[in-house]
């Protein structure tokens, strides 16, 4: 998976934990994926970018963000880093906010996931946030569809090696 390859040193060598998401191979659209390194080196967050739009944006984006990355300190009404890179990424440039959450209670491998489904001014977008039991924060965001709860039972860890220099 050459997207996920290094490119240089100051890159991260990868994720010292197991990114929730899409298998590639079960998604019919384009992917891309990010990491987001910290000065040291270290993956402060990886995220995920499903196209199903055939190269005219992004349906969806999922986030994971450990403990400390900065991308999970936003001020209050801001949106979520995922959120922010699904609008760069269609181009849209005018302000969304948050305008409200709400906790729902959903079921993902006979566990139960406390989700916050985070409204925006922006009604084509769908957004929800749940914290994994070793820290990461996952955040869905979607483009004019919503997420419903048979979407996560798609989502499981990927093999640390697709993070790996090769």
């Amino acid at each position: 998976m050459s997207f996920l390859r290094r490119r240089s040193p100051a890159s991260p060598a990868g994720p010292d934990f197991d990114v929730l998401a899409m298998d590639p191979e079960d998604w019919p659209g384009n992917l891309g994926a990010g990491l987001l390194p910290a000065p040291d080196g270290s993956c402060q967050g990886v995220f995920l970018r499903y196209d199903l739009f055939g190269g005219r944006g992004p349906a969806m984006i999922i986030g994971n963000l450990p403990d400390g990355s900065p991308a999970r300190d936003i001020e209050e009404g801001e949106v979520p880093f995922e959120v922010a890179q699904l609008l760069a990424a269609l181009e849209m440039d005018e302000p969304v906010t948050v305008t409200g959450t709400e906790d729902c209670p959903v079921m993902h491998d006979g566990n139960l996931l406390i989700v916050r489904r985070i409204t925006c001014t922006e009604g084509r977008i769908a957004c929800v946030q749940f914290d994994r039991s070793d820290g990461v924060l996952v955040t869905i965001a979607s483009w004019d569809r919503p997420i419903t709860d048979d979407l996560y039972q798609l989502l499981k860890p990927l093999p640390a090696e697709l993070f790996q220099q090769r």
